[in-house]
């Protein structure tokens, strides 16, 4: 079970935003590779990069910070915002990603979400933020008529590495994470899925452990680890004991 720091990019800063809205916006630091490092010493196998201003732009524009994070660290990167060309795509990969997480563009522009999965196998992510039941799309600011089941069977049959599923309505706001959505998706979906969005507390870690059988293979954490409502290396230590 992997239990993953989010690292959000905005302005080249190390942020929050409470529920994804802009006006809502917590600085945690004016260094994001100093704060992987951070994550990485108290032993996070993987780090989640977010780049806030390319999700709402429509194309990244934090590739020297990852490239920075990449170097900095020896663990594996999954970075999202604002990837929806195959240039891009491109980019991200070069800079040093792992993986990459495709959201909005698995929506606006299936094709291109099928060929990068193909191309890359095992590398791309599909990114489902929902509220309310129904997917959103551009750094969560239109509502699309989808179920997350049903976006996530459209893409049943590529090699994606996964799915990350974010509640908007629980993220940054340190109320717990949704386990019965996340859960449903990844009993639908039949790729391994990665919550996100209210992890906060030990208690949603010991919530986060039986959905293993689901295939829910962990959870990314961020405000929480930042204001102390969750110690990262307990919460290691108690997935992986």
């Amino acid at each position: 079970m992997l239990i993953i720091p989010a690292v959000d990019l905005k302005g080249g800063k190390c942020v929050r935003l409470i529920q994804g809205r802009r006006e809502r916006e917590i600085v945690y630091g004016e260094d994001p590779a100093e704060a992987a490092l951070h994550w990485v010493g108290q032993g996070a196998k993987r780090l989640h990069l977010i780049d806030l201003d390319g999700a709402f732009e429509g194309i990244p524009s934090h590739l020297e910070v990852l490239r920075r994070v990449a170097e900095a660290v020896d663990v594996p990167i999954q970075f999202g915002g604002g990837v929806r060309s195959p240039e891009a795509l491109n980019a991200v990969l070069q800079a040093g990603a792992s993986f990459v997480i495709l959201g909005t563009s698995a929506l606006r522009d299936p094709d291109f979400l099928k060929k990068a999965a193909t191309d890359h196998p095992d590398r791309v992510i599909l990114g489902v933020d929902a509220r309310d039941g129904l997917v959103r799309v551009a750094g969560w600011e239109e509502k699309e008529e989808i179920s997350p089941e049903a976006l996530a069977a459209r893409f049943a049959d590529l090699p994606l590495a996964g799915i990350i599923f974010t509640d908007i309505s629980r993220d940054g706001t340190l109320e717990g994470f949704n386990a019965e959505a996340t859960a449903a998706l990844a009993r639908a979906a039949g790729v391994p899925v990665i919550a996100a969005g209210g992890v906060s507390r030990m208690e949603d870690i010991e919530r986060l452990l039986p959905l293993e059988k689901d295939g829910v293979i962990g959870a990314v954490v961020g405000r929480a680890i930042y204001e102390g409502t969750l110690d990262l290396k307990e919460a290691l230590a108690r997935v992986n004991s």
